[in-house]
């Protein structure tokens, strides 16, 4: 049995100065600003966690993790986060197929750290990279993303049982 799920995630920038690193699929990429967020405001872990827990029915991030738990401020989003949600699916039976992301960002141009974020992923979600797909596009300048007050991802999963 094979089942698909669908996840998507929303950060904005902080200011700029304020230490906060930009980390994406676990990957800390060079910018004069990072994500605001209850954890390490990692979109496209948070994004696949998501789609992977819509895949099984299991409910979505902020349920699982919430904003409202002290233990979970700062979390490392791949190998916290991610990596829980992973073991949650292996105890109901099902395991990762394979994982597709779009990265929204107007700024900072991800292309060269794509391949960071597909092994990161893979790692965590103990498939092939070949099974990971990361791909970055902007709007245009068009709305809130596009004038660069965030970044978005969005995720697609196939997971299998057994």
């Amino acid at each position: 049995m094979t089942r698909v799920g669908n996840g998507l995630d929303v950060h904005p920038f902080g200011p700029a100065g304020d230490g906060r690193p930009l980390v994406l699929a676990g990957v800390t990429v060079p910018s004069a600003r990072g994500l605001v967020g209850h954890s390490d405001a990692d979109v496209v872990c948070h994004a696949v966690a998501d789609a992977l827990l819509g895949a099984v029915a299991l409910g979505d991030l902020g349920s699982r993790f919430g904003v409202d738990r002290p233990a979970t401020a700062g979390a490392d989003s791949l190998d916290g986060l991610l990596a829980a949600v992973v073991a949650d699916l292996a105890d109901a039976g099902w395991r990762v197929g394979n994982v597709d992301v779009t990265v929204v960002a107007q700024e900072p141009r991800l292309a060269p750290h794509r391949a960071g974020m597909r092994a990161n992923l893979a790692r965590v979600l103990a498939v092939d990279v070949d099974a990971v797909s990361v791909k970055a596009t902007t709007t245009d300048r068009l709305g809130s993303l596009g004038r660069g007050e965030g970044i978005a991802a969005w995720a697609t999963c196939l997971v299998v049982r057994g």
